[in-house]
C-alpha cells in the first residue's frame, strides 16, 4: 500500500498574542503539492513500519546519553510565497526520513508549544513584536513594483514578506529552540535538536535574511542562566551576523561562523577574517567573535580540516560548558543560494566532531533552500546525534512518505548527481592555512576561560505561563500513555543477549 502520509503529532493550541491585540483566525496558504492528513488506519500502518525499521536497523537509545527532538508540526504548513526560497515544507521531508528510519524510538520526542510574547520580548523590542503580530498579510512584497518603497522594521519586502500566519510561525520556531535549551539546562537532555530553529540573521528590532525572530539568541540566553560559557558555531553558508551582534560585548559567548564571504555581492556582506569583536581591548567581547570567510567550491576534505583545526583550538582556549550549533544546510552543494561543494557526509562530520567533545549541545536548523538536500542532511545529523549513522542504510526506505520528491533514492547523492559538474574550487590550501593561523592568534588573546559567579540564577526568560504548561500537560497525557506502551514493547532500548 502506497501511503501518502504526513505522520504528525497532536498540534498545540494557538499562540498568545500581546495582551492588547485581538487574536485573528490563523490563515495558512496551501501548497501546490497535495498535503493530505493521514487517517488513523494509515498512521497505524506507518507506525508499524517505523517499528520494523528500528528493529531491522538496530536503532536504539544511545547508552549514557539522552537525545531529544523538539518540533512543532504546525510550522510545516506555512508558506512564504510561491517564489520565495524559504520552504518550511523541508521540515516535513526531514520528518519523513527521521521517522522512516525509526530514529524516533531512540530519542525523547517533544511537541513544543509556541513561545509567549514575554519570551520573545526577552530579546526583541516591544514595538517590533507588536508590529510583527498585527501587520496584515500582503500577497505581494511591497518592493516588487517599487524597489525604493519604504518598509517598517524591514518587514514587507521580498526578503522578509508579511505572509499569512507569520507571528505564529515565528513563535513556533522560537518555542522549539527554547524548549531544547531548557531540556539542556534541566539536564533532561545531553543533545537537543530543534530543526525548526536556527534563524540567525534577525536583529532586536529588525527582520533580516528570511529571519524574523532570532530563536538562537533566545536559546543562548536561556543556556546562560545555567552555564557560564556558550560556544556558538555556525556552518550556514551565510554569516551568523544576528547572533554575533547580540553577544558582541560579552566574554561568556564565543561565536564562530564559517561562511561564504563576498561582501559586494553576497548577503549579508559581513564576517571578514579581521572581524573579531570589539576593537577596544577594554571591551570584554574583544577576540570573542571568530569569522572564517570562504570562497565558492570548498570541498568536504578542506571544510573538515578547517573545522576541526579551528573548533578544536577554540574549545581548548575558551573551554565552553555548552555548545549551540547552527546547521544551516545552504552550505551543501546544489543549494538554491549556496555555492559550496559540501556533501551530506562533510556537513555531518562537523556535527560528529562537536559531539566528540562530550559537551552538552543544542543543534539548530537554519538556512537551506533545496528541501530534499536539507532533509537528507538533517536526518543524517539526527542519526549522528543518536549514534546510529553507521547503521542506517544509504537507500531511503521504501515506506518513506514523499520519497519521490528526493529524486535520487539515497541520502548520500554524489556531486555529479547533484550538480552534474562540481563548482570550481576557489579556496587554496595556502589561504585556508592563513585563516587557521589568524584564528589561532586571536584565540591566544582569549588567554583562559572567563570565570563566572553563578551562585544566583537569574530569572527565566519572561516567565513561563503556568496556564500554558498546565494545559499542555493535560493535552500530552494521551501521548504519554502511548509512550509508556512503546517502552514496554522494548522499542528503542538495547536488548541484552540471553
Amino acid at each position: 500500500m502506497d501511503i501518502l502520509s504526513d505522520y504528525r503529532y497532536k498540534p498545540p493550541k494557538p499562540n498568545y498574542l500581546p495582551h492588547n491585540v485581538e487574536i485573528d483566525e490563523p490563515i495558512v496558504e496551501d501548497y501546490n503539492i497535495p498535503v493530505e492528513r493521514a487517517n488513523e488506519h494509515e498512521n497505524a500502518i506507518f507506525f508499524n513500519k517505523m517499528k520494523r525499521a528500528a528493529h531491522e536497523y538496530d536503532i536504539v537509545r544511545p547508552k549514557g546519553k539522552t537525545v531529544s527532538f523538539h518540533a512543532n508540526p504546525e510550522m510545516e504548513k506555512h508558506h512564504f510565497g510561491q517564489t520565495h526560497p524559504m520552504k518550511p515544507w523541508r521540515l516535513t521531508l526531514t520528518k519523513s526520513l527521521v521517522t522512516s528510519y525509526g530514529m524516533t524510538f531512540a530519542m525523547d520526542n517533544y511537541t513544543t508549544r509556541t513561545a509567549t510574547y514575554e519570551e520573545l520580548n526577552s530579546f526583541h523590542a516591544s514595538d517590533y513584536l507588536d508590529y510583527l503580530a498585527t501587520a496584515p498579510p500582503e500577497d505581494q512584497p511591497r518592493d516588487v513594483d517599487n524597489p525604493d518603497k519604504e518598509v517598517k522594521f524591514n518587514l514587507g519586502g521580498s526578503d522578509c514578506p508579511l505572509f499569512h500566519g507569520l507571528y505564529d510561525y515565528c513563535s513556533m520556531s522560537a518555542g522549539s529552540s527554547l524548549d531544547a535549551a531548557r531540556k539542556i539546562c534541566n539536564q533532561q537532555s545531553d543533545i537537543a535538536i530543534a530543526w525548526g530553529g536556527g534563524l540567525h540573521h534577525a536583529k532586536r528590532s529588525e527582520a533580516s535574511g528570511f529571519c524574523y525572530i532570532n530563536d538562537i539568541v533566545l536559546g543562548i540566553l536561556q543556556l546562560l542562566r545555567c552555564y557560564p560559557r556558550v560556544l556558538y558555531i555556525d556552518i550556514d553558508v551565510h554569516h551568523g551576523d544576528g547572533v554575533e551582534e547580540a553577544f558582541f560585548s560579552t566574554d561568556r559567548v564565543m561565536t564562530v561562523s564559517f561562511h561564504k564571504y563576498q561582501p559586494e555581492v553576497f548577503f549579508p556582506g559581513t564576517g571578514g577574517l579581521d572581524d573579531n569583536g570589539p576593537k577596544s581591548e577594554h571591551n570584554q567581547g574583544a577576540h570573542h567573535a571568530i569569522n572564517v570567510p570562504l570562497n565558492d567550491g570548498i570541498t568536504d576534505e578542506q571544510y573538515g580540516w578547517l573545522f576541526e583545526s579551528i573548533i578544536g583550538k577554540t574549545n581548548e582556549s575558551f573551554r565552553p560548558s555548552v555548545i549551540a550549533l547552527q546547521c544551516g544546510a545552504d552550505s551543501l552543494a546544489g543549494d538554491r543560494l549556496g555555492r559550496f561543494n559540501l556533501q551530506v557526509q562533510g556537513h555531518g562530520a562537523c556535527v560528529n566532531f562537536c559531539k566528540s567533545l562530550g559537551i552538552p549541545m543544542v543543534i539548530f536548523g537554519g538556512g537551506g533552500y533545496t528541501p530534499r538536500n536539507v532533509a537528507r542532511a538533517w536526518a543524517y545529523e539526527t542519526a549522528i546525534a543518536i549514534g546510529c549513522q553507521s547503521k542506517i542504510p544509504e537507500v531511503i526506505p521504501a515506506h518513506a512518505p514523499w520519497r519521490e520528491h528526493f529524486i535520487h533514492d539515497t541520502i548520500f547523492p554524489t556531486l555529479e548527481q547533484i550538480l552534474g559538474e562540481p563548482r570550481a574550487n576557489r579556496n587554496t590550501q595556502k589561504r585556508l592555512q592563513e585563516i587557521v593561523m589568524h584564528v589561532h592568534e586571536q584565540l591566544r588573546f582569549v588567554g583562559h576561560a572567563p570565570s563566572v559567579q553563578s551562585r544566583i540564577i537569574p530569572p527565566d526568560l519572561g516567565g513561563i505561563r503556568d496556564d500554558v504548561e498546565a494545559r499542555l500537560k493535560e493535552e500530552n497525557m494521551e501521548k504519554d500513555e502511548l509512550d509508556r506502551k512503546t517502552r514496554e514493547e522494548g522499542m528503542g532500548v538495547a536488548m541484552e543477549l540471553a
